[in-house]
């Protein structure tokens, strides 16, 4: 199915009427953007990292693992 558009009175484009599929598959493709941003913004403000066996080692020192 072609885009659809709806149209006021002047013939202005003011709707889109979009099959369910295409419309699902841009909203997955935002969600994914949607994540790339937020893992990018999260990078970009992390002070350190600590390693993940430094972790694993206190976790089982505290007796948590």
């Amino acid at each position: 199915m072609p885009t659809q558009f709806i149209v006021d009175e002047r013939g202005k484009k003011t709707k889109v009427v979009l099959d369910i599929k295409e419309f699902k598959r841009l909203q997955e493709l935002l969600e994914e953007y949607e994540d790339a941003l937020d893992l990018k913004k999260a990078i970009k403000g992390a002070e350190g990292f600590t390693d993940y066996q430094e972790i694993r080692s206190r976790l089982k020192s505290e007796g948590k693992l």
